[in-house]
């Protein structure tokens, strides 16, 4: 467990994590030489079979980045207060970044108390506590680091805190604030372990993508095997040069694809500010500018609560639940703090009543980390892409098949979805085939626009392959029909088709219905009809009326074409006439019939695969 101390600058915090600890907090020589906290200091205690971590996070206005950059991770803190001083600016400032951040235990320690009168002291907790209601009922120590009054009781009951032991079984995150090498030991970084754990030997993606091995773990100042949640870890890892790193990066289980640069937050105000503004916005390590528009109202008025988007400036991986700081424009005002509800917010007809509605459903889910009912809140009227889902929520496949939901393919949707879409489908065909009797079906790329091109063609392929498994369509040599619909050759038509077949796999050419009908004695209208027949049966196809090649030849040349297309990008007329070895007016024939068909699609003098899953 960390626990942050903050506070005004001289009022003891780091003297009071000396006493605690026997550890100063101020390791930089800076630091020293001017007395106060600059960068994050850390100390440790040991308690039984466990390590207390703090985090001394600076009290000087002008290294404010660095104590936000602290506290993302944290969810205890101790608020120092000298007894000599009482409140100053910067109590009041760092107190509302921890209620900002919702933190959920704070506790107050009156520091210098070797300095105040019992009386003094007694009235400033009282002070405290009217001041801020939220702290009313909150823990209150008198110490000094003088005389170690109250040091004990204020340990023991952190050791008693530390019973409670944070989540381990989310996907390994882990925030970097420090980086650098250590000569025979390699590249370091540092930061606190936002959820999961992490073991000696481990393979983990870096923000950027990269994977990292992990080579050596010190967890609380303490060499190990592991690391969990709500420890600081010291990382050596392997694979990776230090100048690809920076402050503010992630390493994580999952892979970091889904970086985003527009989210929805839930704000509480600090103070009000008009619907726009221009912000800075502080995410763990990272600090970075951008854009606030709020969702509802033209003024977001203190302590109340408001839905707003947030545009950045530049992309952040960012999840589910992670909590922000937003300060105004020039970076000197805390304007308010905010929950993540939604990454890669929509763009448009985000104001709607229907939206509005939406998020305030899905702001109830998050408010209790609700997961299993936000994922049933996005799958109302959607499919989600699983893997996006799983970095959003920071969740393991597991976790998500815990709840019955299918993990096996690429997308997760629950039932009525999927019926909904397949229903659309059954009712395509259907009164495609009413409308065209005398077509055995269409293609699954043809269906996939008919019925469900709202949905991703993938997930749009797999609801149709699930209908010919359960046999409510039927694939008839790739035309795609229900399972009822009919067209048959007759006897008569059989036996002539017997006699038909045999003369187009002779020759590679395409045959005209005259030279067809001339070699079989047949009346030519009787041929045409009966060769067209063929072709919606699947047997044959015309690349132009009247000339006909078997369907079987059509996707040897798809099959050509690809190989060939794949080698050069792009094909013309006259590279197929060589291949095929045709004359120049079939080979445009047969050319423009693939265009036709959606195969190809012409530009300029090539040709370009259009549809690579046609024939």
């Amino acid at each position: 467990m960390i626990i942050c101390t903050a506070g005004h600058v001289d009022h003891g915090k780091t003297s009071l994590l000396h006493a605690l600890t026997g550890t100063n907090t101020a390791h930089l020589p800076e630091e020293k030489k001017r007395g106060l906290t600059i960068d994050l200091g850390y100390a440790y205690l040991p308690v039984e079979n466990d390590i207390l971590g703090f985090i001394d996070v600076p009290g000087h206005q002008r290294f404010l980045s660095n104590m936000l950059a602290g506290l993302g991770s944290i969810h205890h803190a101790l608020l120092v207060v000298s007894a000599e001083e009482g409140i100053k600016p910067q109590t009041e400032e760092h107190l509302d970044i921890l209620r900002l951040l919702n933190f959920q235990h704070i506790m107050v320690v009156i520091t210098k108390a070797d300095r105040a009168s019992v009386e003094q002291i007694s009235s400033l907790i009282e002070k405290v506590k009217t001041a801020y209601p939220f702290l009313a009922q909150a823990k209150t120590f008198v110490t000094s680091a003088k005389t170690l009054q109250g040091i004990e009781e204020l340990k023991a009951y952190l050791m008693q805190l530390n019973q409670h032991k944070p989540q381990t079984n989310k996907p390994f995150r882990y925030a970097i604030d420090r980086v650098f090498n250590i000569k025979g030991v390699g590249l370091v970084v540092t930061g606190t372990t936002v959820a999961g754990s992490v073991s000696v030997g481990s393979e983990l993606f870096l923000s950027n993508g990269k994977t990292v091995r992990v080579k050596a773990i010190h967890a609380q100042n303490t060499p190990s095997q592991t690391g969990s949640a709500g420890q600081r870890l010291a990382l050596n890892i392997a694979n990776v040069e230090k100048e690809q790193i920076k402050r503010g990066d992630w390493i994580t289980t999952l892979e970091p694809h889904f970086a985003t640069d527009r989210i929805t937050v839930s704000l509480t105000p600090n103070q009000s500010f008009k619907e726009n503004s221009i912000v800075h916005i502080y995410h763990f390590a990272r600090h970075i500018t951008g854009k606030l528009n709020l969702l509802e109202g033209k003024q977001a008025v203190k302590n109340q609560q408001f839905f707003a988007e947030v545009i950045l400036d530049e992309p952040l991986h960012i999840a589910i639940n992670d909590k922000l700081i937003i300060r105004n424009g020039d970076d000197s005002q805390t304007l308010a703090g905010a929950v993540v509800l939604e990454i890669h917010s929509p763009k448009r007809h985000k104001r709607t009543d229907e939206r509005l509605a939406w998020v305030k459903n899905l702001e109830k889910t998050t408010a209790c980390d609700d997961f299993a009912a936000r994922i049933n809140l996005y799958l109302q009227k959607k499919a989600i892409d699983l893997p996006l889902l799983l970095w959003a929520e920071q969740l393991t496949t597991k976790a998500v098949a815990k709840l019955g939901f299918d993990v096996s393919s690429k997308w997760l949707f629950n039932h009525e979805f999927k019926a909904q879409a397949q229903q659309r489908v059954i009712e395509n065909i259907t009164t495609y085939h009413q409308q065209h009797q005398d077509q055995i079906g269409v293609t699954k790329a043809r269906l996939y626009r008919m019925a469900l091109l709202d949905l991703p063609e993938s997930l749009a392929n797999q609801f149709i392959e699930e209908l010919v498994a359960e046999n409510r369509l039927a694939n008839s040599r790739g035309w795609l029909h229900l399972p009822e619909h009919r067209i048959e050759f007759t006897h008569t038509e059989w036996q002539c088709w017997q006699q038909i077949r045999p003369l187009f796999e002779a020759t590679n050419q395409a045959l005209w219905v005259r030279d067809v009908a001339s070699q079989l004695s047949v009346e030519e209208g009787q041929m045409r009809n009966l060769l067209y027949k063929a072709g919606k049966l699947g047997y044959l196809i015309p690349i132009v009326k009247d000339r006909f090649l078997l369907s079987e030849q059509i996707s040897e040349f798809a099959a050509l074409i690809k190989q060939l297309v794949a080698k050069q990008g792009a094909i013309s007329v006259n590279q197929l006439r060589d291949e095929l070895g045709y004359g120049r007016k079939l080979t445009v024939q047969l050319m423009e019939y693939f265009d036709r068909s959606g195969f190809l699609r012409r530009k300029g003098d090539v040709h370009l695969l259009r549809d690579s899953k046609t024939f």
